[in-house]
């Protein structure tokens, strides 16, 4: 009798031709099929974590809002003349604690000036005390907590007793001793003061972050292949260390913002002649029953303020966290 023969195109169940053309076959149609979702095929380019979040941020809506409110505040702190062409310091006592009027839509302060106008300039000393204190304690606290991460021994416990040390310094009161023998009225002097006392918590992030990093494969496989300590730190380990300090400094500065205002409403921050929401906040507090709008603009501004970059925070946090998503 003639042997039944297999239909034209099957492939052999046994032997390992049968199990090549099996997977020569798969190859070709995962080839011909389109590649799933959008960046998910077998062609598609690998990304990075920071393209991911990015791509994630994009389609955050608590990310767009907070900043399209920071990218504002920000012009106006560059720019605060292009929306308010009055002079903040230009008061008249005639106006003291008037409400709003034409051309003066937020009415007028105890001594006369324009509450919309300081409102406007008010932005340029605390989006700037924030921005430095940030940057300041984002520095010196990666440096030094990525330094004694990555090499351990003696030095990373001779930090860790200072940061205790730090820790127990309560910040409003430290700023009442500190900030009540400077005479500057400039704002380095409150930018000093948080950076200061700011960078511990950024410190003992990034030290936690550097020595998750350090024990990976591909930093160990670098390290035997003899790359150096510097080699190690800037190219495989702070890249992907980096990560939670960004996360924690763009929440932190907005609390610094709101420390910047707490401190000139004490006496102990900025100081007249600077405009700022503190100042203003402080010199309205005891008109508040008879012109109430004094107190709502400031403290509304510098509340929408600490909120858009709390959110910013929060989203990026999102964003880099691939556990949250």
């Amino acid at each position: 009798m003639p042997e039944p023969k297999e239909p034209d195109g099957a492939i052999a169940s046994t032997g390992a031709g049968g199990a090549m053309d099996l997977a020569a076959t798969e190859g070709s149609t995962l080839e011909k099929t389109p590649g799933g979702p959008e960046g998910t095929g077998p062609s598609a380019p690998a990304r990075s974590l920071w393209s991911d979040a990015w791509r994630e941020l994009r389609r955050n809506p608590v990310f767009i809002i907070s900043g399209l409110i920071i990218i504002f505040l920000v012009f106006i702190s560059l720019w605060p003349s292009l929306i308010a062409s009055g002079n903040p310091l230009d008061c008249d006592l005639a106006n003291a604690q008037k409400s709003s009027t034409s051309g003066h839509p937020f009415g007028f302060d105890g001594q006369g000036c324009d509450v919309y106008t300081r409102t406007v300039y008010g932005a340029r000393a605390s989006v700037t005390v924030g921005v430095c204190a940030t940057l300041g304690v984002a520095i010196l606290g990666s440096v030094l907590g990525g330094l004694a991460g990555f090499f351990g021994g003696f030095w990373d416990a001779v930090l860790s007793r200072i940061t205790d040390v730090f820790f127990a310094i309560p910040v409003v009161l430290g700023g009442l001793v500190l900030l009540s023998v400077v005479t500057s009225n400039t704002v380095w002097p409150v930018i000093g003061f948080m950076v200061l006392l700011g960078w511990p918590q950024l410190s003992r992030i990034a030290r936690g972050s550097v020595i998750t990093a350090k024990q990976n494969d591909y930093v160990q496989a670098a390290r035997a292949l003899g790359a150096s300590n510097s080699r190690l730190l800037l190219r495989h380990i702070a890249p992907n260390a980096v990560a939670p300090v960004i996360v924690v400094a763009t929440i932190a500065l907005g609390t610094y913002i709101a420390l910047e205002a707490t401190l000139s409403y004490l006496g102990v921050g900025l100081k007249p002649p600077t405009v700022s929401w503190g100042i203003d906040i402080s010199a309205a507090s005891q008109y508040i029953r008879n012109a109430p709008h004094m107190l709502l603009w400031p403290a509304g501004a510098l509340a929408i303020t600490v909120l858009a970059f709390i959110m910013l925070g929060d989203a990026v946090r999102d964003a880099l966290d691939p556990k949250l998503r």
